[in-house]
């Protein structure tokens, strides 16, 4: 892939634990802090708007407006009828299941490095907590090939091939979804130059593909499987098996269960589509629980911008009314960022703003931006 982040992460040292294998929760994978742990509200039933792609007239006027009161309420939603094939999604939920199920050993054979950012580890984020999260990740970017031969010498063609149609076919809906988002707020494809090639055709972006596993837990109240944190990306796509966990937080609400639906993708709006939207799109934040019984895969698609490309507030959006918010930032630039400050990251580059986290810094619209 074209962007370079090899410097943005360092792996949070630890011992790796087969989760699988844990019948009492450690100590070390307790969170038993409200402040590390805040509870889900219970008595809230509301959650993020399932749109319907094919839901529109010529002009997706429809889409726009369902997208755009999304992304201004909640900052996600699940799309249905994206053309992303069911058969698709089962390979890809198959290979996650086929590398998460094989022994310790053999997974830490694609161990990701300390400098590292692809390959099998714990969560980036984790250095940020206390506690370790009760899960494992495996992070491509462009090729599994390499990781894959070490895993299986002779028979790594299939996950291969699962993983590299996937990645092609989301970055076609991801390339889609940014129109639309960017579209209802009435931005064109004149308004962002890097994203349109000479000839007016959309230009892809850069990627990473987050296979995660959250094994059954023996205690899940007292456990987290991703704590709380933003994506550093224009957008995510989410496809999670049929096990309830992903949870987003609203003002007003608190922590919101995302139900799966049946042949949805969830969508976030990250941290560089906030920038973008000068504060207009909140970048939601969202955090895994996990389960007593089940265990949970997901399959995130983190998609940016390309490389040097710098993001800052598009100029439509900008006004003497609505001064730019956030100076100008490449995405590799601000994977550091967010590496050394993370939930003050979106404050550090906030232009006239002290350094303050998610609770602290508001944007005109009084939307959080940590």
């Amino acid at each position: 892939m074209p962007f370079r982040i090899s410097d943005s992460f360092r792996t949070h040292s630890q011992k790796h634990l087969d989760l699988n294998s844990i019948k009492e929760l450690p100590e070390s994978h307790a969170w038993t802090s409200s402040n590390d742990y805040p509870s889900e509200n219970s008595c809230n039933f509301e959650s993020i708007p399932v749109i319907d792609l094919n839901n529109n007239n010529h002009n997706n006027i429809n889409v726009l407006e369902h997208i755009g009161q999304a992304c201004k309420k909640w900052g996600a939603f699940q799309i249905i009828n994206h053309n992303i094939s069911e058969r698709l999604l089962q390979d890809i939920e198959l290979a996650g299941k086929n590398l998460f199920s094989l022994p310790m050993q053999q997974k830490l054979k694609a161990a990701r490095s300390p400098d590292g950012v692809t390959g099998y580890g714990v969560a980036r984020i984790s250095s940020f907590f206390s506690k370790l999260m009760w899960s494992e990740g495996f992070t491509i970017v462009g090729s599994p090939l390499e990781h894959a031969r070490q895993i299986w010498p002779q028979d790594y063609k299939k996950f291969c091939d699962a993983i590299e149609e996937y990645e092609r076919e989301m970055e076609k809906l991801a390339g889609r979804l940014m129109w639309l988002m960017l579209g209802s707020l009435g931005i064109t494809k004149e308004d962002v130059n890097w994203a349109v090639g000479p000839k007016g055709e959309s230009k892809g972006g850069s990627a990473a593909l987050q296979l995660n596993s959250y094994p059954a837990c023996p205690d899940p109240d007292r456990a987290m499987g991703l704590a709380a944190h933003t994506d550093s990306t224009i957008l995510t796509i989410l496809h999670q098996n049929n096990t309830s966990g992903l949870q987003v937080f609203k003002e007003g609400s608190g922590w919101v269960t995302v139900p799966p639906f049946l042949g949805a993708l969830v969508v976030n709006v990250g941290d560089l589509l906030h920038i973008l939207s000068n504060g207009s799109y909140p970048s939601v934040l969202h955090r895994a629980v996990v389960n007593r019984t089940r265990h949970r895969l997901s399959v995130a698609y983190l998609y940016g911008p390309p490389s040097g490309v710098k993001i800052s507030p598009l100029a439509k959006l900008v006004d003497q009314r609505h001064p730019p918010l956030y100076r100008a930032i490449t995405w590799s630039e601000y994977l550091g960022t967010k590496a050394k400050h993370f939930d003050k990251a979106l404050s550090s580059v906030r232009l006239c703003a002290p350094l303050t986290g998610f609770a602290d810094a508001k944007d005109h619209n009084g939307v959080q931006v940590g």
